[in-house]
């Protein structure tokens, strides 16, 4: 007989997480934030590359560096956050990572030269690339398997909202004032999550605060314990600290990513990134080019992507999670919300990935269609309404992948994120540099078909592990054990 176990009817010491839906919800809200940086410096630095480029004198293939040289610093750096973020704690992570890339961009907004430009953005890049890989982390520490889909998705949604939004507001920004303003507001909007971090999140890492019921040294503690009542409920019934003597090991990411489980997934999903970012990076030149906009609204020429990717996030979680509890009613097992369920035996890849193949196959359909249409100049409504379509299928897709990435790492949920950087960063990088001499050789409509031509690939290398994933795996475990 299958049941679904809740919570309510657990101790805080059987309780997967002892945070309530209320403080769950707003944990990952503020790391949500937080990880939105991550992307949001890059595209909304995409409209303002022409205009950066007459204010310094230089031309548009060196601003362009500063796009690859950022790309290139976020491959490593999560490296050097992901597993420090799952062994020391995420609060001093976020704590240093979030104080530097606010200098940064206070320093880019008072700088008129382009070195300083291209070393500043490297230090923006080392600060806030491993933001995401971090909150990813915090969604494994406080969600059991069972619900861990919709929480996922909110991180998601930060990833996917700011390529869209980061445009809009870039275009903005440099249209009403100068290219300056960018980075005034990424120092303001970066300020307030800062504080929102030291002020009120909680430390989750099960390293440090097992199930959250745990109190942590003193200088992990926020600086309001609005979220974390437990402490005082539970914190004289005897429940011992943890101690742990591993060390953060920047290699970890490494060995994550080495393993055929992990590196097919991850492999797909930076086929995907690659896409993605071209076609971000693409879009505005390829708009006032061929439409005859300006830079606002060329910006808002994004709009139809970031509304896509948000609407998908409204039932992206609930799809996830439903498709988890029917493969473990399928198999007769328990779903046990509380607690969390063994993912061991469990095969996992199945679960999630059941839902990816009609999400992978209208992305691969629309952006070739788009490129086409792009190609032939038709009416811009027409590539619009595809790139609405695209990023509601795309952003689902990565909702899917991510939640699997830490299903199957759930002892280092940042570490493999961070080795996920390591492959999606690092394509990127060197895509966004061929891009511009891939639509001059080859036109519009074939490079869209070159780019539906790696989700292809990406969607069979999803195929690979949805049928030897958990094989792999397990394997892999049982050889560990032994």
């Amino acid at each position: 007989m299958v049941v679904s176990l809740e919570e309510d009817s657990l101790t805080p010491r059987e309780r997967y997480s002892v945070f309530t839906t209320t403080q769950r919800w707003c944990i990952v809200g503020i790391v949500a934030y937080a990880a939105w940086f991550s992307t949001l410096s890059s595209f909304i630095y995409f409209p303002a590359l022409k205009s950066i480029s007459q204010a310094l004198s230089v031309s548009v293939d060196k601003v362009n560096l500063t796009i690859t040289s950022y790309l290139a610093v976020a491959t490593i750096a999560p490296t050097l956050t992901g597993d420090a973020a799952d062994t020391l704690g995420r609060r001093p992570i976020y704590l240093i990572t979030l104080s530097v890339y606010l200098v940064s961009n206070v320093a880019i907004a008072l700088t008129n030269s382009y070195p300083a430009l291209v070393g500043l953005r490297v230090l923006q890049a080392l600060a806030i690339s491993g933001t995401f890989s971090t909150a990813y982390g915090v969604v494994t520490d406080i969600a059991s398997p069972a619900e861990r889909g919709s929480y996922v998705s909110a991180v998601s949604f930060a990833g996917t909202v700011a390529p869209s939004l980061g445009p809009i507001l870039g275009g903005f920004l440099t249209y009403a004032g100068n290219w300056h303003w960018i980075f005034w507001f990424l120092s303001i909007a970066s300020a307030v999550c800062l504080f929102l971090i030291a002020v009120f999140l909680p430390e989750t890492s099960r390293n440090v605060v097992g199930n959250g019921s745990r109190k942590p040294p003193r200088y992990l503690r926020p600086l309001v314990p609005a979220l974390t009542e437990q402490w005082e409920e539970w914190e004289e019934k005897g429940i011992p600290l943890i101690k742990t003597s591993r060390r953060p090991n920047p290699l970890r990411s490494l060995k994550i990513l080495v393993r055929r489980d992990n590196a097919t997934v991850i492999m797909a999903c930076g086929l995907l990134y690659v896409v993605f970012t071209c076609i971000n990076a693409s879009l505005s030149v390829l708009f006032i080019d061929m439409y005859g906009l300006n830079q606002w609204q060329a910006g808002l020429s994004y709009l139809p992507l970031g509304l896509g990717g948000t609407i998908s996030t409204f039932f992206s979680g609930w799809l996830i999670d439903r498709a988890y509890r029917k493969a473990r009613v399928t198999q007769g097992l328990t779903v046990d919300r509380g607690r969390g369920d063994d993912l061991e035996k469990f095969d996992i890849e199945k679960a999630r990935l059941s839902v990816i193949w009609i999400p992978s196959a209208a992305t691969i359909v629309t952006i070739v269609v788009m490129g086409w249409a792009l190609n032939y100049k038709q009416h811009i409504a027409f590539p619009l309404s595809l790139l609405f379509i695209t990023g509601l299928c795309m952003t689902l897709g990565f909702s899917i992948y991510n939640t699997l990435l830490v299903d199957k790492n759930q002892q280092n949920p940042s570490a493999a994120q961070a080795s996920s950087n390591i492959v999606r960063c690092g394509l990127a990088a060197v895509a966004v540099s061929f891009l511009d001499d891939m639509l001059v050789a080859w036109g519009v409509g074939w490079t869209f078909t070159f780019m539906g031509g790696l989700c292809v690939c990406a969607t069979g290398l999803f195929v690979i592990d949805y049928y030897y994933g958990a094989l792999w795996r397990q394997n892999r475990a049982k050889n560990s054990h032994d």
